[in-house]
């Protein structure tokens, strides 16, 4: 990777909120590789769930006290750039908000929940900066603490992800509860976890790939065991792995846990994270791995230089949705120029943010897909497919969002479209609404740019579109749909008002 001047030089923050640990990192951007500046970790412990399936009062307090001390080096290091991505606890806690809006307003930065495979793909490009060039096929292997991840990729290019629900907090609760440690449960976690892989066995056998690289506390803990051990110098096999297992099973507590090499932080993880690693080792047949002190956090980084210095994969992702479903470019195109001409109009009054006039831009390419399963109500196909396609680059609520938008452009705007957006956000998320529906409504007339008169104001929540009268009479049709919709703007709490000029 050669850097451009987007973030060449720059200092860039990643905050990786993990179900075991959360991490930060700083480092600065030279010649679009990362310099590490500053790094920590704490083990947390977020996927603490009640039996509703909750986040535990304690566990978003444990999760809130170590952001405040993250934010003492935020703020004295002052990076230009942050970005904060939640994982498996996040996706799964009903009341993730609960935690993500504190959260927010101590670190004054956005949290991103991803996708399962989005976290595979930041993972691997984490991992495939710490590696050697080649061209050989990869299994990067990311184990935490509610979920592993599965990449095989080439060089810095991802070509199949997965994401399955087993890690070794949640194996640990559920196999070896109350810090016990004991045959029995240790080989129910072994036995579970090779079911698990069973279902991607075809994909990630070891005849795909030519190398294992292992990422995450978990696999690298295990690797320092081995080597602590004198078992081997470095790297993971199958024997170490069974020396390892039998070592473990002569304690029977967590507390009494004494080995050359384990941190006080992993003592509680370690056995259900080994008992994870026999089962995929067997599970794809691996022999051996290395491991990789890339992981999520540097992956988060690099992304992030990507989307100033380089194609921005959210717009490759946005393009390739567009063809799998035979989109009308040009349409998509137009519909896309009209909306970025409303909401520059009415950014400075309705504070639309970049990120928002982005999510606009994509959703507006995106809003034909569902034509493709049927013309009747392809909105609410195209907010389905929106919604729940693996979209590389997307956080969970940018797809929430966009499929929202896309939702508002048919009919009467149901309350519930609303409902999966953070409060704090859905007036905006309204607005934009709004202006995607008559972005559309709009593609079917002349360039707006030529339409002499024609202005779009904002003024609180009175949106006004102003248009020569004779032009309103050459397009009815575009007036009665604009007419029509008012009621629905309305109930968005938007008075959408037209006013022609003699």
């Amino acid at each position: 990777m050669t850097g451009t001047s987007g973030t060449e030089g720059q200092f860039l923050a990643a905050i990786d909120l993990g179900s075991n640990s959360f991490h930060l990192m700083i480092a600065k951007s030279e010649f679009g590789e990362l310099k590490p500046v500053h790094a920590l970790a704490e083990k947390v412990q977020l996927g603490e769930f009640d039996e509703s399936g909750m986040l535990t009062t304690t566990a978003i307090e444990r999760g809130l006290t170590c952001l405040e001390r993250f934010k003492q080096l935020i703020d004295s290091t002052c990076p230009d750039k942050i970005r904060i991505v939640g994982t498996n606890a996040l996706r799964r806690a009903k009341n993730r908000q609960a935690f993500i809006e504190p959260a927010e307003q101590i670190i004054n930065a956005p949290i991103e929940v991803i996708y399962g495979r989005e976290e595979a793909r930041l993972i691997y490009l984490g991992v495939a900066h710490t590696l050697s060039d080649d061209a050989n096929v990869r299994l990067v292997i990311d184990i935490g603490g509610g979920s592993t991840e599965f990449i095989l990729g080439e060089r810095f290019e991802p070509k199949k992800l997965e994401s399955l629900q087993m890690g070794c907090v949640s194996y640990g609760r559920l196999y070896l509860p109350d810090g016990i440690i004991n045959r029995d449960g240790f080989d129910a976690a072994y036995h579970r976890a090779r079911i698990e892989v069973s279902h991607i066995r075809r994909g990630y056998h070891s005849s795909q790939w030519q190398e294992a690289v292992g990422s995450s506390g978990t696999l690298r803990a295990i690797e320092t065991l081995i080597a602590s051990a004198g078992w081997r110098e470095n790297g993971i096999d199958r024997d170490s792995l069974e020396k390892l297992k039998q070592k473990l099973l002569t304690f029977g507590h967590v507390d009494e846990l004494s080995l050359e090499g384990l941190s006080d932080t992993r003592k509680g993880v370690v056995t259900a994270g080994l008992a994870i690693t026999l089962g995929i080792f067997d599970g794809l047949q691996i022999e051996e791995m290395r491991t990789s002190s890339g992981a999520l956090r540097e992956g988060v980084i690099y992304d992030l230089i990507g989307r100033f210095d380089h194609e921005d994969v959210r717009t490759r992702t946005v393009v390739a949705m567009q063809q799998r479903y035979n989109v009308d470019a040009a349409i998509a195109d137009l519909v896309c120029r009209r909306v970025e001409t409303l909401a520059s109009a009415t950014a400075p009054e309705w504070h639309l943010t970049s990120g928002e006039m982005d999510l606009l831009t994509w959703a507006a390419a995106l809003h034909e897909i569902g034509v493709a399963v049927s013309q009747k109500n392809y909105s609410q196909h195209s907010a389905y497919l929106v919604l729940n396609s693996d979209l590389p680059g997307f956080a969970q609520q940018d797809q929430e969002v966009m499929a929202a938008l896309i939702s508002g452009l048919k009919g009467k705007i149901r309350p519930e479209i609303l409902e999966p957006i953070p409060r704090r956000r859905r007036q905006n998320v309204a607005r934009m609404m709004i202006l995607l529906r008559l972005a559309v409504i709009l593609k079917h007339v002349e360039e707006m740019e030529n339409i002499p008169d024609l202005a779009v104001c904002a003024r609180g929540e009175t949106l006004t579109l102003t248009y020569p009268a004779d032009w309103g009479e050459a397009h009815p049709l575009t007036i009665w749909e604009i007419q029509q919709s008012q009621p629905s703007f309305e109930r968005l709490d938007v008075t959408v008002e037209l006013a022609a000029l003699l």
